[in-house]
């Protein structure tokens, strides 16, 4: 159960870098979440990753009725803003961790520097609707606006079953199973 619940978690990880925005799918050539994570990755993962990659941009490619050029191009433009939003990401995280460290301080949290942390933050929130912004206009160069919104609604949807399989319950919800 617990392996299959990790096998599970790495598998949508797989698909959000992937997919979310990140659109790699099966030609994805960077190296899979395992390796970039723990070193040499388990075959049997990367396998999993792959299956995953494609399954996902197929389903892409059915909802949104893209063509091949359509296709090449999502995937493209996913991957030129890759590292924007994993740099972004990164930067909140480490913002979260040293804020949530500050208000935890055994001797009180320093003022000056939660507002810091706060005010990056505020900053961080604001960049990624600036990365967001642009992203879909460069998305609407090929993407009809229903196409973009339908997309848009795919990379919400995939994020929440993350966040489902992150707090927990994910993969239950979805067998009908209770927690134990």
């Amino acid at each position: 159960m617990i392996r299959s619940r990790v096998l599970l978690l790495t598998g949508i990880v797989a698909v959000l870098v992937a997919t979310v925005p990140g659109a790699g799918y099966a030609q994805d050539p960077r190296p899979s979440i395992a390796a970039q994570q723990d070193g040499p990755a388990n075959p049997r993962r990367t396998q999993l990753e792959k299956q995953l990659r494609q399954r996902t941009g197929d389903m892409v490619r059915r909802r949104l009725g893209l063509n091949d050029d359509q296709m090449g191009k999502l995937q493209s433009t996913n991957q030129n803003f890759e590292k924007q939003r994993m740099d972004l990401t990164s930067r909140e995280r480490e913002t979260r961790r040293a804020l949530r460290s500050e208000l935890v301080a055994a001797d009180g949290a320093n003022q000056a520097k939660v507002g810091q942390l706060l005010d990056q933050s505020i900053h961080l929130q604001r960049q990624r609707l600036d990365l967001l912004q642009t992203e879909q206009r460069e998305l609407g160069k090929f993407l009809s606006p229903v196409q973009r919104a339908r997309y848009f609604g795919i990379q919400n949807e995939l994020r929440k079953r993350a966040q489902e399989v992150r707090a927990g319950g994910g993969m239950r919800r979805r067998q009908g199973a209770r927690a134990p």
